[in-house]
């Protein structure tokens, strides 16, 4: 563990979503890290010292990658889609072949690193249940806290978008900008049932820096993290 005082060098895995663009954010704000370095498909558009990015094509292979990714102290994984409209197998390629791909290389390159990966309120822990979206995050779950790293899961429910973070999906934009308005009611009225992006950024901070008393946090834990 990184004493206080002594820097940080993290990777983020999808820092153009909505939730990745808020962890990013509150990575390039905090003084204790170091050195950012983005992993995705395109590029984040963000300018900034500390901040270094890897576009790359092939989310499902980082053969010869190895030096690009060793030295790192935690990784943020916050890539991922939506179940809607999608088939299994489709869903399964990206939510679990994807995160494993790149988790397998890490816990090789940096088997003392801290690993989050952003799940969800719901997740099937079992990998056996009635709900795709929730059986495949929970049989990707499982993988990751079997690799030799230090692995955290992240199950946050509704997420609220600040700083003008914007989500990708239509969908999930009307109802952030119908529930926005009354966003700080919703906090004080269900404390441990919504999140912001600074919350889930922070508490990912929180987490790399300290770790956590249990593996899988639910949402009241990655509040309590967030120091909220």
């Amino acid at each position: 563990m990184k004493r206080r005082g002594i820097e940080m060098k993290v990777l983020i895995f999808g820092a153009t979503g909505m939730v990745g663009q808020g962890v990013l954010l509150e990575c390039l704000r905090n003084p204790e890290v170091e050195l950012v370095l983005t992993v995705g498909r395109s590029a984040t558009g963000v300018r900034d010292s500390k901040l270094r990015e890897i576009v790359h094509r092939d989310m499902s292979s980082y053969a010869g990658m190895e030096n690009s990714f060793s030295g790192f102290d935690a990784c943020f994984f916050c890539l991922g889609v939506s179940s809607t409209g999608m088939k299994e197998p489709d869903y399964e390629r990206v939510t679990h072949g994807f995160t494993m791909a790149a988790a397998e290389i890490l816990s090789r390159t940096n088997p003392r690193m801290k690993f989050i990966y952003v799940s969800g309120a719901g997740t099937d822990s079992s990998g056996g249940g009635r709900s795709m979206w929730a059986r495949v995050k929970g049989r990707t779950e499982n993988a990751l806290l079997g690799l030799p790293f230090e692995a955290y899961m992240f199950r946050p429910g509704f997420i609220a978008p600040l700083d003008g973070i914007e989500s990708k999906t239509p969908m999930y934009r009307v109802i952030y900008k119908v529930t926005g308005p009354v966003l700080p009611l919703l906090r004080r009225v269900l404390p441990n049932q919504v999140l912001t992006t600074r919350d889930v950024g922070r508490a990912m901070l929180s987490v790399a820096r300290r770790g956590y008393s249990k593996r899988v946090l639910e949402i009241r834990d990655i509040r309590e993290a967030a120091g909220g």
